[in-house]
This record gives structure tokens, C-alpha cells and sequence, in this order.
């Protein structure tokens, strides 16, 4: 029987796990997923869970401190998982099977953060240095100033990048032209792969918070409509480029946060190309569902629709407040990492 996991694999959307825990990566290949992403929050969780504690306490003997463990163990999870789907990227000569790693978040905390040229020249760095010997890493670096200007040197040193916290139009064009130009300072495209995450219910949080003027046939459709946009942007830009590989959009933040919206809304609205990265708990909705899903990116509301989310919503400030969030709900967790590893390192003087 049919499931709706089956039927938006089939409608042509890449399945993406949306964790590194090693039976869940296991499950989900089982499934059809082809690839996963990684995060501090992910992280955190996995060593909470206990079952990491021998490789935390190795690292405690060999005397590193609470951020070199968070890195290493991130990277040992992050290359586990890479090994699951490593089968899909050589099946697919590097177009899927991809596992991202993210770049140190604190680089835009507000108050532990560094300046601009600072950060800039960290993302490089450790952009260089995480992906170096890596096949099927991806590298996640933000949307923000730095991120994005760190971006071409990245691409042009052969960096495989998920370009992420993407909200607007402004972000993924300022985003994909530093790719791009990054990629044609390379000797050849050969292996060339790019991805651009963008975050979908947020906005729609966003417009019902900020923008509740809008109608209730505008209301919750601003999200969706501004992912198709930038998906059908996505796509006409790479059709005429010399690329060997898909440069493709992830559909993040697909959960819905109403309870009255189809858990199922985002999912079945960005159906049919490119790929939908989910949490387990959204896969298990899809796995127990009876939906049949079909190519739906190329639909988008009534024209009436379209001009009132135009003329209300102000992408500008939604872009900025968005982004303002996105960092910290990316800085926060990575802060409770290296607690919960302090917190380890001291239980395991006690013992």
C-alpha cells in the first residue's frame, strides 16, 4: 500500500531527515529518505539521550575542553550519518545523499559574536577545514552578512555549501550569485552542488504576528507562496548554467504551527521537485497518513491573493525580524550544548 511518504517521493521531492540520530537515519533510508541535516539542537539531544557517554568520557581523558567535545562529537555523528547515505551519493554521482554540518552559530550571537570581517574570515575557515577530505558534507552557513560574503571564496575553494536561514528573495539572489561566482573561479563544475534552505511557516508566524490584516484567504498562504517564488527563480536561474548537478531548494521549516492547518499543509503544497527536509515526527505523520500527494510547486493562490501579499507584507522587515530570530534560535542551542557537556564533564569527576 501507498504511503504518503511514498507518493511525494514519487511526485519527485527529495526526502530529507531532518536528524543524525543513527537508528532514526536507519529508519528513514528504509523509508526513502536520501539525506539528512544536523544542527546543535540535534546534537544536544543525542548526547542527552546517554547513549554517547563513553565517547564523551574518552574525550574528557584525552583533556579537551567543552568546545573542542562539542565539535568533535558533531563531526563523529555527522560522519556516521554520512556513511548511511553514502551509497545514494555515489548512485547518484554526488546529486543526493548529502549530510549537513553547521558552522559554529555563536559567530552571530549578539553578544559573543565577533566583527564582520571576523566573521566573515571564520566562516571560511572553519568552512575549509569541516569540509576538507568530506565527499557527501554539506557545509550549512547562514544568510546573514557575513555568511553571505563569505560565500563565493567558500564555493570557489570547492566547498559544498547548504546556504540556510533563508527567508526572502533578497537573501537566496544575494546567496546564489556568491555561489555562483565562487563556482566559476573553479577549474571545472564537475562535482559543483549547491543547496539554498528555505524556512517556510515561519513567515507564515510572522504575517498572523505582524501582518494580521490580512484576509483569511491570505492569512498562512504568504510562507508557501514566497517558497514557490524562490524555488521558480531557483530553477530558471541554473536552467541555462553549465552545472553537471542539480542546485536545489530545501524546503525547511515545513511543520505547520496552527492546530487548526493540515499537519500535512506545507508538505503537500511544495510537492514535486527539489527537497523537503522534515523531523522524525513529521515523517511519522506521513508514514500513518493515506494522502496521495502530487506536483503542486507550480500552483500558487488566486492573483487576488498573490497582490494582497504583496502589497501587505513588508519582506524587508520580515527578512530582518526573522533573521533576528533564526540566529538566536540557532545560537541558543549551541550554548546549551557546551552546558550540558560542562554538566557531563562534571558529573563524570564524581564518579
Amino acid at each position: 500500500m501507498m504511503t504518503a511518504i511514498d507518493s511525494l517521493i514519487q511526485s519527485g521531492t527529495k526526502l530529507w531527515l531532518d536528524s543524525i540520530d543513527p537508528d532514526l537515519v536507519a529508519e528513514s533510508l528504509q523509508y526513502g529518505a536520501s539525506g539528512a541535516t544536523s544542527n546543535p539542537s540535534i546534537v544536544g539531544g543525542l548526547i542527552q539521550s546517554g547513549r554517547f557517554d563513553d565517547s564523551l568520557m574518552s574525550r574528557f581523558e584525552e583533556g579537551l575542553d567543552d568546545e573542542q567535545i562539542a565539535w568533535q562529537m558533531t563531526d563523529q555523528l555527522v560522519s556516521a550519518a554520512q556513511q548511511a547515505y553514502l551509497p545514494i551519493w555515489q548512485r547518484t554521482a554526488g546529486n543526493d545523499g548529502y549530510v549537513s554540518f553547521e558552522l559554529d552559530p555563536l559567530l552571530e550571537d549578539s553578544e559573543l559574536g565577533p566583527p564582520l570581517d571576523e566573521r566573515i574570515a571564520q566562516y571560511i575557515a572553519l568552512g575549509r577545514q569541516w569540509s576538507a577530505g568530506q565527499t557527501n558534507r554539506m557545509i550549512k552557513v547562514p544568510a546573514t552578512e557575513a555568511g553571505i560574503a563569505s560565500l563565493e571564496t567558500l564555493a570557489a575553494a570547492g566547498v559544498t555549501l547548504n546556504v540556510t536561514l533563508i527567508f526572502t528573495s533578497r537573501q537566496y539572489q544575494a546567496a546564489r550569485d556568491a555561489v555562483w561566482r565562487g563556482a566559476q573561479r573553479r577549474s571545472s563544475l564537475e562535482g559543483f552542488k549547491s543547496v539554498y534552505s528555505i524556512f517556510v511557516s515561519r513567515v507564515d508566524v510572522y504575517t498572523e504576528q505582524h501582518v494580521n490584516q490580512l484576509s483569511a484567504a491570505a492569512q498562512g498562504q504568504a510562507g508557501i507562496v514566497n517558497a514557490k517564488r524562490i524555488w521558480a527563480d531557483n530553477r530558471a536561474f541554473w536552467q541555462d548554467k553549465p552545472t553537471t548537478l542539480d542546485q536545489e531548494i530545501i524546503f525547511a521549516s515545513t511543520g505547520t504551527k496552527r492546530p487548526e492547518d493540515s499537519p500535512l499543509k506545507y508538505i503537500a503544497a511544495l510537492a514535486g521537485d527539489d527537497i523537503q527536509t522534515n523531523p522524525p515526527a513529521q515523517n511519522e505523520s506521513l508514514q500513518i497518513s493515506d494522502a496521495i500527494l502530487s506536483p503542486a510547486l507550480d500552483q500558487l493562490p488566486p492573483k487576488a491573493v498573490l497582490d494582497e501579499i504583496d502589497s501587505e507584507v513588508d519582506f524587508a522587515r520580515l527578512e530582518e525580524v526573522l533573521l533576528d530570530e533564526g540566529v538566536k534560535k540557532f545560537a541558543d542551542p549551541q550554548k546549551d550544548l557546551l552546558r550540558l557537556i560542562a554538566k557531563h564533564r562534571l558529573a563524570s569527576k564524581t564518579q
